[in-house]
């Protein structure tokens, strides 16, 4: 069987979000298959410029280029990289900007890839064919520094045992496939009883890892502040609780809604910079019924969305 086509999660939230305009400059920081790209497009006589670093998503992108008649255009790189990219193009300025993050189902569905733990694979799960591989810091981070990487990034409680695991096996075989590594996790963490694999957070993590994806979304945050004109709006889709909290630390922050001892507490005013963007929910936008039942990627799915004020960005580090 072929792998279920991807499926743009919340795409009809992230398109009221963005709200696109006739004669408005889009980003889709990671075009993936397309799916925000296309809807942007069709919903507006706008321009489209798409960022991926995925060199498979890159060509999907120039074969979109040859239909839309100059309204859109493929940038190879990293979306913490927006600015400078799309300032290597003369444009300083855009409308709106939509971001996916993690890594998206088709990544997982190519076995050479090594993303899953489900269908065996080389253990690579770089985004990008360059730089550490995960079967490099498999094989070669210490145990500590290994257990504390699939503790962080991959909230699994037991990964003191994990990485003990891993150390002791690969003493007798270096790590190579994705379903060695699979097997060796699956001896020391037990099946819980929602049925989720016991590789998932561990494999989450190295992917995380692997690819800085927490500190790409950092960067990421904070080169859509810069880019966005007064008025532009910025939405970010995540799929689990490291990202969204990233997300939502962010734009509360730049929105001058940092958490205080108490709701009973008034904001101080006057102590930082002047708020950067506006949020259009205090609330993260999940699926609804439908959707979340329609496809299994969409139900840990948060969207956050924020308008730009005609304030400065902040300086990296306010």
């Amino acid at each position: 069987m072929s792998p279920a086509p991807h499926i743009p999660v919340l795409l009809a939230e992230v398109i009221e979000a963005l709200a696109p305009r006739d004669g408005g400059v889009y980003v889709d920081g990671t075009f993936g298959a397309g799916g925000y790209s296309r809807a942007i497009l069709s919903t507006s006589a706008c321009r489209v410029w798409a960022i991926d670093r995925d060199p498979t998503a890159v060509a999907r992108g120039r074969a979109l280029e040859q239909s839309q008649d100059g309204r859109f255009a493929m940038i190879e790189g990293r979306f913490g990289d927006m600015d400078s990219l799309l300032r290597q193009q003369n444009v300083n300025q855009v409308d709106g900007i939509a971001l996916d993050i993690g890594v998206s189902s088709m990544q997982i569905d190519q076995p050479e890839r090594g993303f899953s733990f489900a269908k065996d694979g080389p253990l690579d799960m770089r985004m990008e064919a360059q730089g550490p591989s995960a079967a490099d810091m498999v094989n070669d981070t210490p145990e500590g520094e290994l257990a504390n990487i699939i503790y962080r990034y991959g909230e699994e409680r037991l990964s003191r045992r994990v990485a003990k695991a891993i150390v002791e096996a690969r003493r007798a075989k270096r790590f190579e496939r994705t379903g060695e590594l699979a097997e060796v996790i699956r001896r020391v963490v037990p099946r819980s009883g929602d049925g989720i694999d016991p590789a998932t957070r561990t494999f989450q993590a190295l992917r995380i890892a692997v690819n800085d994806e927490l500190g790409e979304l950092e960067r990421g945050l904070e080169a859509a502040e810069r880019l966005l004109a007064p008025g532009g709006r910025l939405a970010v889709v995540t799929f689990h609780s490291l990202e969204d909290r990233v997300v939502k630390g962010f734009l509360k922050a730049r929105a001058g809604e940092a958490s205080r001892p108490s709701r009973h507490v008034p904001q101080a005013q006057g102590t930082g910079p002047a708020a950067s963007f506006t949020l259009l929910s205090r609330k993260a936008i999940a699926p609804g019924q439908d959707e979340a039942r329609a496809n299994p990627r969409a139900r840990s799915a948060k969207l956050r969305a924020a308008i730009r004020t005609e304030a400065p960005a902040w300086e990296t580090g306010s």
